[in-house]
């Protein structure tokens, strides 16, 4: 885990408050659990706020070129974007992202990184860990740390029956 004591969550956040950003997201299987990212800044008391690795959609590129690049950044996989999965509204006080997410698929022998976005010096990153997750193992995290699209997924099945949600 990242320590930087001394920023603040809003000044971790600046570059993407009050903005309206397109964001895409990977939900990666294996062997029953899912990988997921770790944020900080989002909670108070430092708790992480666990999600699927992705990130903003760059003009120019396509919405899978996107998510493989964010892929890459934040695990150091190379990942194959499959079939689209949920669209969701993401909105707090200060957030808001239209949020799109895709099934992706690794090679099963490769391993995830903890990586970095280039956007963030290194002492303000905001990508503290990477773990696997089964959905029980999700029911047992405070569901203010968990992404509101894995909320009560009581199978990874849950994960691929479509969704949309908006706030």
């Amino acid at each position: 885990m990242l320590d930087s004591p001394n920023i603040s969550p809003d000044n971790l956040l600046q570059a993407y408050s009050g903005k309206v950003r397109v964001r895409v997201g990977g939900l990666l299987l294996r062997g029953g659990g899912m990988l997921l990212a770790a944020h900080r800044g989002l909670l108070p008391k430092d708790a992480p706020f666990w999600s699927p690795p992705g990130g903003g959609w760059q003009f120019g590129e396509s919405l899978k070129e996107a998510l493989v690049r964010e892929f890459r950044e934040e695990t150091g996989l190379t990942v194959r974007v499959g079939r689209f999965l949920h669209l969701h509204e993401f909105s707090t006080d200060k957030l808001q992202a239209l949020e799109l997410f895709f099934e992706v698929v690794a090679d099963a022998d490769a391993q995830p990184t903890l990586g970095h976005d280039p956007e963030h010096a290194a002492d303000r990153q905001l990508l503290t860990e990477l773990q696997w997750f089964t959905p029980r193992q999700l029911l047992q995290v405070p569901p203010a740390q968990v992404h509101p699209l894995l909320r009560m997924v009581l199978s990874p099945d849950d994960l691929f029956v479509p969704q949309i949600r908006f706030v």
